[in-house]
């Protein structure tokens, strides 16, 4: 039964008490290609592509549109898109670099990251709405209005709420009452929309609607255009016209790789974090495959020393590759770098955000791994009234401080990323296509998931209990899945202990398609929110 909240709930919602919120398949298996995204009904609106021979990248597009309608805490129009994307035909293994933009009118040192951490001036130039129309004209098959068609009928007729977004949306009540999204995603204006009743979003079906007849550029030149501009200037915000019209589209630009075991992977290069994910898989790599095993005390010990290590070092050499080409981007990738750290952290063993992520496999061999947000959960807390869409909050993601750094407050800036879309190959094949939305926690969260992989089964391994440590030595971890000997080992060697829930929001959320070895795509969907899994029956 759907949980009552509201003892004075209206006939309507009463109605909802005897329907049942739908479940989604987690797993599936296809010889045809897969799709796993964070919200079922994306799932499904990017299986229907496949199902009629549309290609990854179609189904990519359409979920990531579709995303934004029933993930609109997580991502949308307001927000940012990366990707990484193989083209089975030429082999090429494209990272496309959809990094938002700082408005011009920022003034560097005169303001600090608490002050544009909600509102209108938190908000960047949102690029998705351009990466995602980028991405579908060079590598897709399908029309933006084919694309855009089924997610605005999605955003018309609704989709029900789920525990998780009513508890998120409970969260941050107090932000939203307190500005522009209010009425846009509140009961009245006030209040979460009950768990299981059906949420409409009129306004951004019209935004979706207009896009598609007009074209992506009505987003940046046209007529949506001039509605944020007056919604901008209405509420004291930073983005103008002339911010919308240098167009941010994406970058291509070379994955970083590396070898792991028996694959080669390739991942997002800067201003995303895949070099955290690399950096961490050259240094587990000097470690035998017992010692890594995170069910263990010791395995979870040398993953939470991993995972500080790389992310301080990250965090100390930070590049931004449209201004710091001269800065060896590989640092991080090279073997002495592993072998030195993996050295210092032998020595420790014997001494004492929100965004999304889909991936996607078609029956012609092409994969896209996806990850997209607008920052924190509900970004800037502010949309139009008039467009339906968040903005996103992605000011917060700046150096406010040092000057010199390459990811310093000033106009026309990028922010920095933390996604890791990753593609591993078993010979010239993709084997697992992998991405999840969490910060700082993304990279960690990928490796535990692949650290599973050889003894668990996919759904296991995705399910399975995860931990984080931070730049400090916090350690949040699911302990109450884990042996109770791994929190006593890791309290033991100075970490802080921080509980989280059996099945952490905070810990990840991992879409993931792998190539078994009969030929077949498996996907799964994390159990942590309301992804689904779901391919072709040809």
């Amino acid at each position: 039964m759907i949980p009552v909240y509201n003892k004075n709930a209206d006939t309507e919602l009463l109605e909802l008490g005897n329907r049942r919120l739908t479940k989604p398949q987690k797993v599936s298996v296809s010889k045809y290609g897969m799709v796993s995204t964070a919200h079922y009904r994306a799932t499904e609106l990017a299986f229907d592509v496949l199902n009629a021979g549309g290609n990854a990248m179609d189904a990519a597009v359409t979920a990531a549109f579709a995303l934004g309608v029933c993930e609109p805490a997580a991502s949308g129009l307001g927000g940012q898109t990366m990707m990484l994307f193989y083209d089975a035909q030429s082999r090429k293994k494209i990272a496309l670099d959809g990094s938002s933009r700082a408005p011009h009118r920022i003034v560097p040192g005169e303001s600090n990251k608490s002050e544009l951490l909600r509102g209108y001036n938190a908000s960047t130039v949102p690029s998705t709405p351009a990466v995602l129309a980028y991405a579908l004209k060079n590598y897709g098959s399908l029309t933006l209005k084919d694309v855009l068609g089924p997610v605005v009928d999605l955003a018309k007729k609704g989709y029900e709420i789920s525990q998780l977004q009513y508890d998120l949306t409970k969260r941050e009540l107090k932000h939203l009452r307190n500005n522009t999204a209010a009425p846009l995603f509140l009961k009245k204006g006030k209040h979460p929309y009950p768990v299981g009743s059906l949420f409409k979003q009129e306004k951004l079906a019209g935004t979706l609607e207009r896009m598609a007849t007009a074209g992506i550029e009505d987003f940046y030149l046209g007529d949506i255009a001039q509605m944020i501009k007056a919604d901008m200037i209405a509420n004291d915000g930073l983005i103008q016209a002339d911010d919308l019209a240098q167009i941010p589209w994406p970058v291509e630009r070379r994955p970083l790789t590396t070898s792991f075991e028996n694959t080669r992977v390739f991942t997002m290069c800067p201003p995303g974090a895949g070099r955290v994910l690399i950096a961490m898989l050259n240094i587990l790599s000097q470690f035998s495959p017992k010692q890594r095993d995170p069910d263990t005390p010791r395995g979870a010990l040398l993953l939470a020393n991993v995972i500080r290590q790389t992310n301080l070092d990250r965090q100390d050499r930070p590049i931004e590759p449209n201004l710091y080409h001269q800065i060896d981007n590989e640092h991080m990738g090279r073997p002495e770098y592993a072998q030195r750290n993996a050295k210092k952290i032998k020595k420790k063993l014997k001494g004492k955000g929100e965004t999304t992520h889909l991936s996607v496999v078609d029956r012609y061999g092409n994969a896209v791994s996806l990850t997209q947000s607008i920052e924190r959960v509900y970004g800037s807390f502010c949309a139009s009234a008039e467009l339906g869409f968040l903005y996103n909050n992605y000011m917060s993601a700046f150096e406010y401080n040092d000057i010199t750094h390459p990811y310093y407050l000033r106009p026309n800036a990028v922010p920095w990323a933390s996604v890791s879309p990753t593609i591993f190959f078993r010979g010239r094949k993709p084997w697992l296509v992998i991405g999840s939305p969490g910060s700082e926690r993304i990279a960690s969260t990928i490796i535990q998931v692949l650290l599973r992989l050889d003894k668990h089964s996919p759904y296991e391994a995705v399910a399975a209990p995860r931990l984080f440590c931070s730049l400090k030595g916090k350690v949040s971890l699911e302990a109450s899945r884990m042996r109770d000997d791994i929190t006593d080992m890791l309290a033991s060697k100075g970490f802080e202990i921080d509980v989280r829930d059996p099945y952490s929001f905070y810990l990840g959320c991992v879409q993931m398609i792998m190539r078994s070895r009969r030929g077949e795509y498996i996907g799964v969907a994390d159990p942590r929110r309301d992804g689904s899994a779901k391919g072709p029956r040809l």
